[in-house]
């Protein structure tokens, strides 16, 4: 292992999978500064009778507690929620007693913390654990050489580091032979402002290969921690049967006005088996339609995508209605300029 760190490369192999559910998960919509987000929008394998709750620390800094669910490794993503160019990072994670604690901070472009609403999520997987065919799943944290690793097939995820800031991820075994799935990416930092995003994406049939750079807090690329989940056919947090009611997209060409539907199929998936649709609602704003997923208890998690440091959030809350859930909107930025940019969408509910 410490050959491999040395040269740059990381790999971590899993065990044959059979199981049907991650060990651990919870989400949450964090819209106060301390106490008990929204009920509407939090959930998670932790028994019946416990809440998620928050509380502030230092400026931009929220400590969201997971009841009941504590881990020793696992993910964690976070999204902000505002009609600004904001972003959230998670500093760090950890169990504390049956609890578990991650750690979230916001700020501006530029640098400055802010508090903002925000969306986070955190699971923890172990084999075994497969589904039907077609399905996949897996995640690695990376953090400069530790890293913690879930693959569904049961193959070796590898970690390379390309240059400074630039990483790249080959996960074997969950390979597809056409472009299929969504990937989520959070940077993970607790020294410093970062964000991170995907800014290249090969599909094979034997192996994903995903490329990761990260950025400071203005444009300049940084080596920094970074959590990644690539899904398909599963949910946010790995499970399949529940939930049913779950979606995603990929939003690969934002200058298309729509409505329109992300091709191939596989990309815009739902598990209902109707067809999501992206359309335009000015520069850099993009409204996401999942139709037949969209109940309360519910999440959404967004990462840009593209060779350049531009950035993407959530604009405000996103709503349901008659079982259809609608993102209004994903918002990209240039800087602190809105820009028509792609990006991965991920839905879940409970149901």
């Amino acid at each position: 292992m410490a050959v491999a760190i040395a040269l740059g490369l990381v790999q971590v192999a899993a065990s044959p999978a059979q199981a049907a559910v991650p060990n651990r998960w919870g989400y949450a919509y964090v819209d106060v500064p301390a106490g008990i987000p929204s009920l509407a929008h939090q959930a998670g394998s932790w028994p019946g009778g416990f809440n998620v709750s928050v509380t502030p620390g230092v400026p931009g800094e929220t400590i969201v507690r997971f009841p009941q669910i504590a881990g020793p490794g696992g993910v964690a993503h976070a999204t902000a929620v505002a009609n600004a160019p904001y972003i959230c990072q998670v500093a760090k994670w950890t169990p504390v007693g049956p609890d578990q604690i991650v750690v979230v901070r916001c700020h501006q472009f530029g640098g400055a913390p802010v508090t903002t609403p925000f969306t986070v999520t955190w699971s923890e997987s172990t084999p075994p654990m497969v589904g039907p065919a077609g399905q996949g799943f897996g995640y690695v944290h990376y953090n400069g050489g530790t890293v913690a690793s879930f693959n569904s097939a049961g193959g070796a995820n590898v970690v390379s580091v390309l240059g400074v800031g630039w990483y790249k991820v080959d996960m074997n075994g969950l390979g597809f032979a056409t472009p299929a799935g969504n990937i989520q990416v959070t940077a993970q930092n607790d020294l410093t402002q970062a964000r991170c995003k995907v800014v290249n994406w090969a599909p094979g049939v034997a192996v994903q290969q995903i490329e990761v750079r990260c950025f400071n807090a203005v444009n300049t690329p940084m080596n920094s921690g970074w959590s990644l989940t690539y899904q398909r056919e599963r949910n946010i947090n790995g499970r399949w049967v529940p939930p049913k009611a779950f979606a995603y997209t990929f939003d690969h060409t934002p200058a298309n006005p729509g409505p329109y539907a992300p091709a191939p199929a596989g990309v815009n998936y739902n598990s209902q088996g109707v067809v999501n649709t992206v359309r335009s609602s000015g520069v850099g704003l993009r409204m996401v339609t999942f139709p037949r997923v969209g109940f309360p208890i519910d999440h959404v998690q967004v990462t840009a995508y593209g060779n350049n440091p531009d950035h993407c959030n959530l604009q405000t809350l996103w709503n349901t209605t008659g079982a259809v859930a609608t993102v209004r909107n994903v918002q990209c930025w240039t800087g602190v300029t809105r820009a028509d940019r792609a990006s991965f969408v991920s839905y879940t509910s409970t149901q």
